[in-house]
């Protein structure tokens, strides 16, 4: 058992930047400051939209328009845009749409389906010509979905199934069930006597709820017994992970491991954890630089590893390949793996793999 840093230095540090920052923001988000969205909205006023409406004739809406020189209104929507996560993959897709001389609309519903909805509607009256799409619930997104096909609006999703996969041309995603699977994988090898364990999950996303799936089938084909002592929503996000996992700690002080659906929710373990002063082994999902800094010498011990870089590059260059004529595929899988102490130094800890 690796030992545990208390060091209320380090976890400011490690939360300040979770805030500053999707594994999820998970950190607290406030629905009323979309931050690093709002000056994409202003850069592409509604009045932008009309040029690409005029390139696009009606009588092409039913197939993939053709490539212009630029002009397009592209929409974007993740879940939450303050988690590092999101924040690196919106840079990807911000790289690819720019490189074309085309403009991204970004807009934050900090983890509110109602709030989606109505900012989906609202890129919709902007006029934009391409959608890309990270939905908070998987079901409750349909209606957004419904409208943007109403208005011959093409969807690329990424990141998290919706909950119909028919309104996507394309989907990119990580292989969600497999970076659960060898967290679980890992944990039944390093505790073979098993023991008390606590699950932070997310059932309303569908990327973290294939996350635990991976993780639990992982555990139960090691032939390794596990309890789970206590099992809640944290919503993907850190200060809620913070808030179940003091209350379950509470409750199970003994547990060997705590599973967060992503980093930001471990690393909210990780802090309750720390103040209880107890040591259970913490896995997230994600890869993201402030868990891969705690990896060595803390109860930190590993991360199913994604790339939301490469997630974002993929889904965008497919999106404009659509466009350019070219058939696409429906499911682009993104390879995914564990990084813990032994192999962390490969992939670095100041930025994303």
């Amino acid at each position: 058992m690796k030992k545990k840093i208390v060091s209320a230095v380090l976890c400011s540090a490690m939360l300040a930047t979770v805030l500053a920052g999707c594994g999820g923001g998970d950190a607290a988000p406030a629905a009323s400051a979309p931050a690093a969205e709002a000056p994409a909205a202003e850069e592409a006023p509604a009045e932008e939209a009309a040029p690409a409406e005029e390139e696009a004739p009606a009588e092409e809406a039913a197939e993939a328009p053709a490539a212009s020189e630029g002009g397009r209104t592209i929409g974007y929507t993740c879940m939450d845009g303050t988690n590092p996560f999101f924040v690196a993959l919106e840079g990807a897709i911000r790289e690819v749409v720019e490189s074309h001389g085309d403009t991204l609309v970004s807009m934050d519903p900090a983890n509110d389906s109602n709030t989606q909805i109505d900012q989906i509607e609202d890129m919709i009256s902007r006029g934009v010509d391409v959608m890309f799409v990270n939905p908070v619930d998987a079901d409750g997104i349909i209606p957004a979905l419904d409208m943007l096909k109403d208005a011959d609006i093409p969807m690329f999703g990424f990141d998290t199934q919706v909950g119909d996969m028919s309104y996507l041309v394309s989907y990119a995603g990580s292989d969600n069930y497999n970076a659960g699977y060898v967290c679980g994988k890992d944990l039944a090898e390093k505790c073979p006597e098993g023991g008390d364990i606590l699950v932070l999950d997310s059932p309303t996303m569908q990327s973290v709820t294939d996350r635990t799936d991976g993780f639990l089938a992982a555990l139960e084909e090691s032939g390794v017994t596990f309890n789970i002592a206590g099992q809640q929503d944290a919503q993907g996000n850190q200060q809620v992970g913070n808030e179940k996992a003091t209350d379950l700690l509470t409750a199970s002080p003994d547990v060997v491991a705590i599973f967060g659906g992503n980093d930001p929710t471990a690393l909210g373990a990780y802090a309750a954890a720390d103040a209880a002063g107890v040591t259970p082994m913490i896995y997230g999902v994600d890869g993201s630089p402030d868990v891969k800094a705690l990896l060595k010498d803390t109860i930190m011990e590993g991360t199913g590893a994604q790339s939301p870089i490469s997630i974002g590059k993929t889904i965008a260059e497919t999106a404009y390949k659509w466009l350019d004529g070219e058939t696409v595929e429906e499911f682009i899988p993104i390879e995914t793996f564990l990084i813990t102490a032994d192999n962390v130094d490969e992939f670095g800890t100041d930025g994303w793999q």
